[in-house]
Order: structure tokens, then C-alpha cells, then sequence
């Protein structure tokens, strides 16, 4: 099982990547915050802030949620268990390598062991067998927290359309894909396990959904809680916020 730090940053990986998708301001909230202050790694924040609005207004609720739900819905516990399952075994190999290049030794030998143990004894990653066993499942390592720990720098913060926060840093996670096994995976089989997964985190988030719906400027706290959770996945130091952000984003969290 996942440590408690673990669980609450996956859980916030699934949220702001799609948070795009799951709130936004209101129309009066939005005329009233024309006046923010603009944040060093988002240059483009007028355009994020629309590509948000289109997020929200149109994709979310006709497309993602509806579709997400009803994955979740019906189809069985079991088969859905399983595919996530075999879904995170194709990642094991890259976060040993990313954690070799971070210097996490460790963590590094867990990941191969439980990709060979899983891909082995449990049908190719269906069944985790790993964990049963008790070797521990840390949060996956891509390249671009590898290099994020050695000092190179987010880049500037994007808002992708159906997709949601994305910095330019992580363009360099193509070398992940240079790595068996997601090396055998052609672009339709890429989106296909992108997709499986998104819907399993879209779904995960009914319950959180208030909490940006409340939030008195949603983009900026997913943008900030984003951040920093890239910085948390690179394992550097994250940077400082005032009190009373802090504050609301502990409360975010808190939710998970």
C-alpha cells in the first residue's frame, strides 16, 4: 500500500490534471478577478484562464464526466482493477530508471522488482502480486522529475484543452516512452491507456468537486497546488507561499 504523503499526491495528480475539467468561476467571480496578479510561471494566464472556461463550460460536462462516470459505473470492479493494474506495471521500468538518475536506489530496485514479480506471477501486471508480497508501490517517476531535480526549471504553466495543467518541462517525458515495454505501444494504444486512465481519476474527483466550486479563484488553486506538486515529484524544495493560501491549500487537501 501507498504511504499516506503517497496517496494524498496521487490523489492530487488526478485532480488537477483534469481540474480543468471539474470547475471554474463564475461569470461575476471572473469579472471581479480581472485583476490578478500575474504568476512567474504563467505568462500566458489570460489565455489559460479561457482555455479553463472552455474546460468547464463544454468538455466537462458533456463529455469527460458523463463519460468517465459511466466506465466506472458499468464496468465491473474486478476488470477495471485489473486494467489499472496492468496499466501501472507499463510504467514500472521508466520510474526505476528516473529514480537511478535521481539517485533513489531504493526505490529504484522496488520498481523492478515489482514489474518482473507482476509481469511474471501476476498475468502481465493484471493481479498485484508485488504488493501482496509487501514490496512498496511509490508514485511514479518521469523524466521530467528527474531533470527537475537536478535544477532545470518548470517552464511556463499551460492549460491544454480536455486535458488540463501541463508545463513545458514535461514535453521531455518522450524519453520515457524510449523504454520497454512503452516502447511497443503505438500512438492508438497510447491514448488508449491515457484515456482508461484519465477516466478512473475523473471519476475519482464527484466528491471533490465543491471544493473548487467554492474556491474563490479555482484556476489559480489548481494552478499553485500543480506547481507544486511538480516540485514535490522532483524532490526539491517547494517554493513559499503566504499564510492564507497556504492555508487554503492545506484545506484542499485535507478533502482527500
Amino acid at each position: 500500500m501507498k504511504s499516506f504523503t503517497s496517496q494524498i499526491w496521487l490523489a492530487l495528480i488526478a485532480s488537477v490534471l483534469l481540474a480543468g475539467c471539474a470547475s471554474a468561476p463564475d461569470t461575476t467571480e471572473e469579472s471581479e478577478s480581472t485583476s490578478y496578479e500575474s504568476h512567474s510561471s504563467d505568462p500566458i494566464e489570460g489565455f489559460n484562464r479561457a482555455m479553463w472556461s472552455i474546460n468547464y463550460d463544454y468538455l466537462d460536462p458533456y463529455l469527460v464526466r458523463p463519460v468517465s462516470l459511466a466506465y466506472v459505473d458499468y464496468v465491473p470492479v474486478p476488470v477495471r482493477q485489473g486494467v489499472a493494474n496492468f496499466l501501472s506495471n507499463l510504467d514500472e521500468p521508466s520510474s526505476m530508471i528516473n529514480n537511478i538518475v535521481m539517485g533513489n536506489g531504493e526505490k529504484a530496485v522496488d520498481h523492478f522488482n515489482r514489474f518482473w514479480i507482476n509481469s511474471t506471477f501476476g498475468l502481465l501486471g493484471l493481479i498485484d502480486v508485488a504488493s501482496a508480497a509487501g514490496i512498496t508501490d511509490h508514485n511514479e517517476k518521469a523524466f521530467s522529475d528527474a531533470v527537475g531535480h537536478y535544477g532545470v526549471g518548470n517552464g511556463p504553466y499551460v492549460m491544454v484543452p480536455g486535458y488540463g495543467p501541463w508545463t513545458v518541462r514535461e514535453a521531455t517525458d518522450v524519453v520515457d516512452g524510449m523504454y520497454v515495454p512503452l516502447s511497443y505501444l503505438n500512438i492508438w494504444a497510447g491514448l488508449g491507456k491515457w484515456a482508461l486512465e484519465g477516466m478512473e481519476s475523473r471519476a475519482a474527483l464527484v466528491p471533490q468537486e465543491s471544493m473548487l466550486h467554492n474556491s474563490p479563484d479555482p484556476y489559480a488553486l489548481t494552478r499553485d497546488a500543480y506547481l507544486q506538486r511538480q516540485d514535490f515529484k522532483a524532490e526539491i524544495e517547494t517554493q513559499q507561499y503566504d499564510e492564507e493560501e497556504e492555508a487554503y491549500l492545506d484545506e484542499y487537501l485535507d478533502d482527500f
